[in-house]
């Protein structure tokens, strides 16, 4: 039992259960499937940012304008309708190309300027919702087909969970793949470690996070797609935030902020967490400001947590020694 406690990822894990057993017991409502299917479609938009900003974290680097790019998604995704584009899989095929293409502006100012990417993914952040405004302005639209925003929230068969989360776990499974059982994983580690001692051992660090922040951007425009049907509405202020609750959820499922640490269950665990937390608090009557308070707190504990874990397995293991 201690010995599973050691693993930052078994404690979330732990502790979405724990709250998901109190939050039935004590909040009306939390053990309905209805409650489950809200927090999975919440949840749904925050995991696929989320796989591609775990690669990027461990690597020792960070997207903020992945809740922009999204937001731009939409709005080029609603004006395409508007202009006449009404195959759905050209959309998405527009919309990824688009998502790919922002990310690696993002990637070119990092790795082939050497700029630091807070520094320039704070400036595409801003730049990407003025865009999305340039494109929309204040209007919204909201005239897409029924067939295609239930398609985006239909239920898997005999259950009330949307099947679009069979697709975030297939992708889940190809992130978890190339992070945990291939050599270019090993290389992600190494990055976040020490970035000239990677590259002496042949990684290619500035191609390799380049196509990092392409994943990023290509990811949040698939975000930004599911987000206007489940939505069924475009506008240039869609996912405002949203970056807080995707960087809470890497950091809190044990991805070191310094980056070389990090692994995605914990990662997708705390997604469900945080989803379930902010979920039971609202149906218990939590004001907003609130929830923003203990998304904040969460954030914090994400970063002292896994250093405190650490400190105490080292403290057992020389106890033990």
């Amino acid at each position: 039992m201690v010995k599973g406690l050691r693993s930052w990822d078994a404690i979330v894990l732990l502790a979405l259960v724990v709250v998901a057993i109190v939050g039935a017991l004590t909040i009306d409502g939390v053990a309905s499937p209805r409650f489950w299917r809200f927090v999975t479609l919440e949840a749904i938009p925050i995991a696929l940012i989320a796989l591609p900003m775990t690669l990027v974290i461990i690597t020792g680097e960070i997207d903020l304008s992945v809740a922009s790019v999204l937001g731009l998604t939409c709005t080029v995704m609603g004006q395409l309708w508007v202009s006449g584009v009404t195959s759905l899989p050209a959309l998405i095929a527009i919309c990824l190309l688009l998502g790919a293409a922002l990310g690696a502006v993002n990637g070119l100012f990092i790795t082939g300027f050497g700029l630091p990417s807070l520094a320039v993914t704070i400036g595409t952040l801003a730049l990407y919702r003025g865009l999305a405004y340039v494109v929309l302005g204040d209007r919204a639209v909201s005239d897409y087909p029924q067939t295609w925003t239930t398609a985006a929230i239909k239920p898997i068969p005999g259950t009330t969970i949307p099947w679009v989360i069979l697709v975030v776990a297939a992708l889940a499974v190809v992130f978890a793949v190339v992070l945990h059982a291939m050599p270019i994983g090993r290389g992600l580690y190494a990055m976040g470690n020490n970035p000239e001692a990677a590259r002496f051992a042949g990684v290619n660090v500035r191609l390799t996070k380049f196509w990092l922040f392409v994943a990023s951007g290509a990811m949040s425009a698939l975000a930004g797609v599911f987000w206007t049907l489940r939505f069924a509405s475009a506008r240039a202020d869609n996912g405002t935030g949203i970056e807080l609750a995707v960087v809470a959820a890497v950091l809190l499922g044990g991805v070191s902020i310094f980056g070389g640490r990090g692994a995605l269950l914990g990662v997708l665990a705390a997604v469900a967490l945080l989803g379930v937390l902010r979920n039971g608090l609202q149906l218990a009557y939590v004001p907003a400001n609130t929830l923003t308070v203990i998304t904040g707190l969460l954030l914090i504990a994400s970063v002292v947590g896994p250093n405190v874990v650490g400190m105490l397995r080292r403290t057992l293991e020389r106890n033990r020694i």
